[in-house]
């Protein structure tokens, strides 16, 4: 019997790093479930995700459901509140179970004015770059032509076209 060795030399992937500070900071916002945090796109939708975030869940003396805050912008307030309890579901089946029984709307964050200058805004992607030039095109086929297996060679092309053509921007 072999025994297997290693492939990750000692490296570890990123999430599994930054998993504990994830979880802390989200359960000190309530969140037992950081997926609510993290996905907040897919579990909402991308309509209502552009307009709404998730500040807090708290939870009431009973113990029975938790209320979860979302912040908005004043102008979407009415449309959101309209959409309550679909969100409600929603977030529910991101929990397993009927983890939130109320939400809430905030146009400010729960936890100070700060918090609640959020934008909602997503980055606008880059235009995409020129297409290369013949003589760019050449360039890299020539500098991939030694590579035997077909699929790398064709990857190796494409990634010197794309450093060639950034460099005569």
């Amino acid at each position: 019997m072999t025994v297997r060795e290693s492939t990750t030399k000692g490296f570890k992937q990123g999430g599994v790093l930054l998993a504990p500070k994830i979880r802390k900071m989200s359960e000190s916002r309530g969140f037992a479930v950081s997926r609510v945090l993290t996905h907040w796109q897919e579990i909402v939708g991308e309509k209502l995700a552009s307009c709404t975030r998730p500040v807090k869940v708290s939870y009431g003396r009973q113990g029975l459901g938790a209320t979860l805050t979302v912040l908005t912008t004043g102008a979407k307030a009415p449309e959101v509140d309209m959409q309550k309890e679909a969100l409600r579901e929603r977030v529910n089946a991101a929990y397993g179970f009927n983890a939130i029984s109320r939400v809430t709307i905030t146009q400010t964050a729960a936890t100070g004015f700060a918090d609640g200058q959020v934008s909602f805004t997503h980055r606008q992607t880059k235009k995409p770059a020129p297409a290369p030039s013949a003589k760019t095109r050449v360039a890299a086929a020539q500098a991939a032509e030694h590579v035997e297996d077909q699929g790398l060679r064709t990857a190796l092309e494409q990634l010197g076209r794309n450093v060639l053509n950034k460099s005569q921007d």
